[in-house]
């Protein structure tokens, strides 16, 4: 039997590009010797700060 993980994945998210873009994440990969999916995991995380300084400079606006 496997071991348990502290933060087991179960889900798949698939999505399609286009042949630059590929060519992009290739090079993304080859330059950090990053897997796609780390690659995606920290640009949700650039793309949640980016959110939150947002909310908070619209929350100092207001």
């Amino acid at each position: 039997m496997g071991r348990m993980r502290e933060n087991p994945r179960y889900n798949v998210i698939s999505m399609r590009i286009s042949d630059e873009e590929r060519e992009r994440l290739q090079q993304i990969m080859e330059t950090t010797q990053m897997s796609v999916s780390d690659i995606m995991r920290e640009a949700m995380e650039l793309f949640t700060v980016r959110l939150e300084k947002g909310r908070e400079a619209d929350q100092k606006a207001a």
